[in-house]
């Protein structure tokens, strides 16, 4: 028996289940097994070369020690910048806040919001922090649904009935992970109606608002009233393919900025330096390499939804952003975790169980095409060979 006594919430936490199957996928190659990975939500570009220059730079002028916790001026004044651009949001560098990657921004908005007697409204299938860190909070974490016969949208009329006195906050994810859904212009607009002008906030995860294939999605902070009551959640990973440089923002009121300030000095002290720097050449250099990004995940994704939905057993809804297909796979009698298992470990392909992202992701799989067209093909045929394989037995 162990001795060591950790406090009660520690297990309210619980890990990315994407990490795991990872974890697993290695190892059977490190036993000479070939795998193609399609478990985790990683662009598989390398980072722009503009962007690492800049980096080299700033360590070379020695931009190296300690930064002001809230992030260096010229950064917060460029993401500033790219919301009014990209976001239509009316921001500031006072209303931006650096942090080591974009999970702080989930951790400290629920930190600084929620607590026992409160309910947070979280997407489900979903990211799978939201839930574990709603619980470390002492929250109630109340499920919003996004059913594959509603596009993975969110259901307008059940929302307005879940909303209560007890409702702190509700996290928005569009376009979403795992289902690569997004909400339509009309849904964000009605969820504001819903909200403003009461004591119930917004966390809005805006990580994969750039890679999109048809119209831009609406920011809720963009309409009337509502930039002071959201926290928009950003960062690097994704759009720029910098998903080890560890480098978020977070875009809200003045006064929740000087409380996350506080929460940051009293973690992590500040973001690293040159990544702020080689973050501000992300944002005001060259685009082009996003486009190019996006345009070769639309490619995979039109690729790969087809071959899926010619696969006996198997339908996949057309996603409209992020890099993920969340395709159907109740028929074949298994639960998402077993099938997912069974397929890594009989057909050499690694995919996310939908149950690792709610409850109303089971039923699902979750494959991410951050990987080249030519290992999609391989994968669409070992699903393809797997799923004969069971319908025989």
């Amino acid at each position: 028996m162990s001795n060591n006594r950790t406090a009660e919430r520690m297990s309210l936490l619980h890990a990315e289940s994407a990490f795991r199957i990872m974890a697993r996928a290695n190892a059977l190659e490190a036993k000479g097994r070939n795998i193609v990975h399609l478990e985790i939500g990683q662009p598989d570009f390398k980072t722009p070369q503009n962007i690492i220059d800049a980096a080299c730079k700033a360590l070379n002028e020695g931009k190296t020690g300690y930064t002001p916790t809230e992030g260096i001026s010229p950064l917060r004044e460029a993401i500033a910048g790219h919301c009014r651009t990209y976001k239509k949001v009316d921001a500031d560098m006072e209303n931006v806040v650096v942090v080591p990657g974009g999970k702080p921004i989930m951790f400290y908005t629920l930190l600084m919001l929620a607590q026992a007697g409160d309910e947070v409204i979280y997407p489900n299938p979903g990211f799978p922090i939201y839930e574990s860190v709603i619980r470390f909070s002492g929250a109630k974490a109340v499920p919003m649904p996004l059913l594959e016969k509603n596009d993975f949208r969110v259901d307008l009329d059940r929302l307005k009935r879940d909303i209560n006195e007890r409702t702190k906050l509700i996290i928005l994810n569009n376009p979403g992970n795992p289902t690569g859904g997004m909400l339509s212009r009309e849904d964000i607009t009605a969820i504001a109606d819903m909200v403003r002008g009461k004591g119930i906030y917004i966390l809005s995860d805006e990580i994969y608002d750039r890679i999109i294939f048809g119209e831009q999605p609406l920011s809720i902070a963009s309409l009337p009233g509502m930039k002071d009551q959201t926290v928009i959640l950003d960062g690097f990973s994704k759009t720029f393919s910098m998903t080890g440089w560890r480098l978020g923002f977070g875009v809200m009121n003045r006064e929740l900025a000087g409380h996350m300030t506080m929460l940051m000095a009293n973690s992590n002290s500040c973001a690293a330096s040159m990544t702020q720097w080689a973050a501000i050449e992300a944002l005001q250099g060259p685009q082009d390499s996003v486009g190019k990004m996006v345009a070769s995940f639309k490619e995979r994704r039109d690729y790969l939804i087809e071959a899926l939905n010619k696969i006996d057993g198997i339908h996949c809804v057309m996603p409209q952003g992020a890099f993920y297909a969340f395709p159907n796979i109740s028929s074949f009698g298994l639960t998402s975790a077993e099938f997912a298992d069974r397929l890594l470990e009989e057909g050499g392909v690694a995919a996310g169980g939908g149950s690792s992202f709610g409850e109303f992701g089971e039923g699902f799989i979750r494959l991410s095409y951050a990987n080249s067209l030519e290992n999609l093909k391989i994968a669409v045929d070992r699903i393809s060979q797997f799923t004969r394989t069971l319908k025989k037995s």
